[in-house]
C-alpha cells in the first residue's frame, strides 16, 4: 500500500481530513535538525489548531509557540504550553479576553503585538488595572504591508514610549516577512536578508537607548532556513507540520513530507471523461485558483467547476473511477483547509483508529 492509503475508510464519512502520525512525527524531528538550538524554535500553530499536535512537539523539548487567535492561545495554555506569543494586537474585546488566559492559565507565560500608541494604551489600562504586566513584542512592517511599523527611528520612539506604560512590558522585536516565497533559494535569501537587515540595526538601538536586549522572532516556513542560519533570534515556521503541495512544489530545499490529506468520494458520474467529488470549497481552501488539491491516486485528475458541495473532475475513463471510490488529496493550502474540519481522523500503520479535535478552528473555545 501506498504511505496515505487506508484499510478502514468504509469508517470514515467524507469528505474528512486525515492526519498521519509518523509523518508528523518525523517533520518535527526534521525541523530540530535544521536550526543549532530547539530552544530557538517557536512554531506557530495556525496550521494543525490541534492540543494532540502541540504535545507531539512538546515532547520533542520545543517550549515557545506562536499563534494568531485567542482560541489558538487558549488551546497552548490547555497544555501548558511554557511561552505563547499571540501573534496579533489586541483590539476591543480581545484584550479582556487575553486578560483572562493570563489569569486562567498561570504556567504559560502569554504576550502579543503592539504596532501603536494606542493599541500600547488600552492594552497598558486593562492589564494594570489587575496590576499586571503582560509582555509584548513591538510588530515591525518587514515589506507585507500588512501590519506593523517600519522599523526604524519611528519604532524606537515607540517601543520606549511602550517601557513607559504600566501594564505592559515590551520584550522583543516580530518581523514576518510572509510577502517573500521565491522558490529560487538564492532570490528568497537576498529579498530575505534585504527585508531583515534594518531589524538588529533597531536592536542595537534600543541597546543604545538604555533597554534590555529586545529578543527577535522572526519569519515563516519560506525564510526557516535562512532564519535559522543566524544566530540567537526565534524563528516561527507552521507549515512544516503538515506540509502542503504549495510549499512542496514552491520550497523545493525543505524536504518535509505530507503529513496530512483531504479524503473524498466519487458521488457521481456524469460522463466518459467527468466525475463529481464531494469536496467543495466547504472542505478544501478556496481562496487560491484551481488545482486547490493534488490527487496522489489520480494525478491526472483536472479540476473543472467547484461549488459548495462539489468538486467535478476530468480523468481520461471515468471507468476507472466508480462510485463510491475513495480519492485522497493533497490541499494547496494546508492552513485554512484544517479549519474548515471539526476533527481530523488520525492515521497509524495504514489505519484510522482515533480522532483529534480540530479545537482551535473555534473563535471561542471557553474564554
Amino acid at each position: 500500500m501506498d504511505w496515505y492509503q487506508l484499510s478502514n475508510t468504509d469508517q470514515i464519512d467524507s469528505p474528512a481530513i486525515v492526519v498521519y502520525k509518523d509523518r508528523i512525527v518525523q517533520n518535527i524531528a526534521l525541523l530540530k535538525s535544521m536550526i543549532d538550538d530547539v530552544q530557538r524554535l517557536r512554531p506557530h500553530v495556525k496550521t494543525n489548531k490541534m492540543t494532540e499536535v502541540v504535545q507531539l512537539m512538546q515532547e520533542a523539548g520545543i517550549q515557545r509557540y506562536k499563534c494568531a487567535t485567542i482560541a489558538e492561545a487558549e488551546m497552548l495554555g490547555m497544555v501548558k504550553a511554557k511561552d505563547v506569543l499571540l501573534a496579533y494586537q489586541p483590539v476591543g474585546p480581545k484584550v479582556a479576553r487575553l486578560l483572562e488566559l493570563v489569569q486562567r492559565y498561570p504556567d504559560t507565560i502569554f504576550s502579543c503585538l503592539v504596532d501603536n500608541k494606542d493599541a500600547g494604551e488600552a492594552i497598558s489600562a486593562v492589564f494594570a488595572a489587575q496590576q499586571k504586566k503582560l509582555p509584548v513584542y513591538l510588530d515591525l512592517n518587514v515589506g507585507m504591508n500588512r501590519t506593523g511599523i517600519k522599523p526604524d527611528e519611528t519604532a524606537l520612539a515607540l517601543y520606549q514610549y511602550l517601557h513607559t506604560l504600566p501594564g505592559i512590558e515590551p520584550i522583543g522585536l516580530h518581523a514576518y516577512d510572509g510577502h517573500l516565497h521565491d522558490t529560487d533559494m538564492d532570490i528568497r535569501k537576498k529579498r530575505c536578508d534585504e527585508a531583515y537587515a534594518p531589524v538588529p540595526v533597531l536592536q542595537k538601538a534600543i541597546v543604545a537607548a538604555g533597554l534590555p536586549e529586545p529578543v527577535i522572532v522572526a519569519g515563516g516556513s519560506p525564510t526557516f532556513p535562512i532564519h535559522a542560519a543566524r544566530p540567537q533570534i526565534e524563528c516561527s515556521p507552521g507549515t512544516f507540520i503538515f506540509w502542503d503541495w504549495g510549499y512542496a512544489k514552491n520550497l523545493p530545499e525543505q524536504p518535509f513530507q505530507w503529513a496530512a490529506v483531504v479524503l473524498s468520494r466519487v458521488v457521481s458520474i456524469i460522463d466518459g471523461q467527468l466525475l463529481c467529488l464531494d469536496l467543495g470549497h466547504k472542505s478544501v481552501a478556496a481562496e487560491n485558483p484551481q488545482p486547490r488539491v493534488h490527487f496522489l491516486n489520480a494525478p491526472e485528475a483536472q479540476p473543472v467547476s467547484q461549488s459548495e458541495e462539489h468538486l467535478v473532475l476530468k480523468v481520461a475513463d471515468t471507468a476507472a473511477y466508480p462510485i463510491g471510490t475513495v480519492f485522497y488529496g493533497i490541499p494547496l493550502h494546508i492552513c485554512p483547509t484544517v479549519a474548515l474540519y471539526e476533527k481530523a481522523y488520525v492515521a497509524e500503520d495504514h489505519v484510522c483508529s482515533a480522532t483529534w479535535r480540530v479545537i482551535a478552528r473555534d473563535r471561542q473555545i471557553i474564554l
